[in-house]
């Protein structure tokens, strides 16, 4: 089959590579239809996981029809039509019985932290989705299956396998509630929903902070949002907490680790002394409100050099961290999507296919041709 393997430093290619195939009892196979490409792909492209193998198949977004099924599976059968949640995740350990499947206990035997297609060793080492076919452990727990009278676009149905799950994860666990001031922190396709849903849930004011013009635009375009470029205003921060008062009641960090880096964080990060960039954290605690909350959704990596931890603790700031959990959230969101409350379409803004993917995640890390969400198609 084909697939998007990672070869080094802002390096991809689509190669051919052996198919999957059934592991255990309760695998199935896919046949993807459509994948994407992430945010968080980009901390590969870039080099920030430093357990990534050359020739690992990338992707953790994937929507496709059961081919082959193990013995042991009841959940699906050959011919269904499925949504893969990026988490790899078991269903019965503690973690997934309580609602945080993406710290599964049994699917990452390498470390205490959950597991994730396509993202090296370090989350499990599972092949990723911008494949032909992907092998799908724990079948049992984790496909959603797309119900046949579904209408609804696979581009879009493609976001709740990751993007749709974690804007909203981040909005519920920071407890963003009705007449809140919320702040996010970039304008990629996680920021544009969260910053969606930040309305929804009763938000009176959202602001937007991005480096990129035609990603604010578009954010001020579709998500009516007040929207401000770092890279321009070098106080900003102090213009947050004036405008607002003292700083917003939520702030939410869309960026992680892939923000704009210093260079003293560049040597630090070879070192490992630091996981890469922390601007946008810094920014979160000088605009977050006494009393307020943080809320980190970005993806972040190793441990990091010169932490602000007494900026949050004597201003009685909440920090909240974490892989989004995203199975028990499919079928509300799912609902969402059917009923018309939400409208992510907008955020989709190339659609190749698979054997352009080296172009694609070239355009997508220089922010080039307006690229917002590239959706893949094998």
């Amino acid at each position: 089959m084909k697939a998007v393997t990672y070869q080094g430093l802002k390096k991809v290619k689509v190669k051919n590579v052996e198919d999957p195939t059934i592991k255990k009892e309760d695998d199935i196979l896919i046949r993807v239809g459509v994948t994407s490409i992430c945010g968080s792909d980009l901390h590969l492209y870039h080099g920030l996981i430093p357990s990534t193998d050359k020739d690992t198949i990338i992707g953790h977004e994937a929507i496709g029809y059961v081919e082959e099924i193990g013995p042991n599976v009841e959940r699906v059968k050959k011919g269904d039509k499925v949504i893969i949640p990026y988490t790899v995740a078991c269903g019965h350990c503690y973690y997934c019985e309580n609602q945080l499947e993406s710290q599964c206990n049994e699917s990452n035997e390498e470390g205490e932290i959950g597991a994730a297609y396509g993202c090296s060793r370090l989350l499990g080492d599972y092949d990723g989705s911008q494949a032909e076919l992907l092998r799908v452990p724990y079948a049992n727990f984790s496909p959603f299956v797309i119900p046949e009278d579904c209408e609804l676009e696979d581009e879009v149905l493609l976001l709740l396998t990751d993007a749709l799950p974690v804007a909203n994860w981040a909005i519920e666990h920071s407890g963003v509630k009705p007449g809140d001031t919320v702040i996010v922190l970039g304008s990629g396709p996680v920021g544009l929903l969260t910053q969606k849903l930040a309305w929804l849930k009763g938000a009176e004011r959202v602001i937007a902070v991005d480096p990129v013009d035609y990603r604010l635009a578009h954010a001020k375009k579709t998500n009516k949002v007040e929207t401000f470029n770092f890279e321009k205003d070098k106080y900003l921060p102090d213009t947050l907490k004036e405008i607002t008062k003292g700083g917003a009641d939520v702030v939410i960090d869309c960026v992680g680790m892939s923000g704009k880096i210093k260079g003293v964080e560049v040597i630090e990060t070879v070192l490992r002394l630091q996981g890469a960039a922390m601007g946008a954290v810094t920014t979160a605690i000088e605009t977050v409100k006494k009393g307020g909350v943080i809320q980190l959704i970005g993806i972040y990596g190793t441990r990091y050099n010169a932490f602000p931890l007494g900026d949050i603790f004597m201003r009685n700031v909440t920090l909240k961290t974490g892989l989004a959990p995203v199975v028990h959230q499919l079928p509300t969101l799912y609902k969402m999507l059917k009923d018309e409350k939400l409208n992510p379409k907008d955020i989709i803004s190339h659609k190749l296919p698979l054997d352009q993917a080296e172009y694609a995640y070239d355009i997508f890390n220089k922010r080039d041709d307006n690229c917002l969400k590239i959706i893949l198609k094998p």
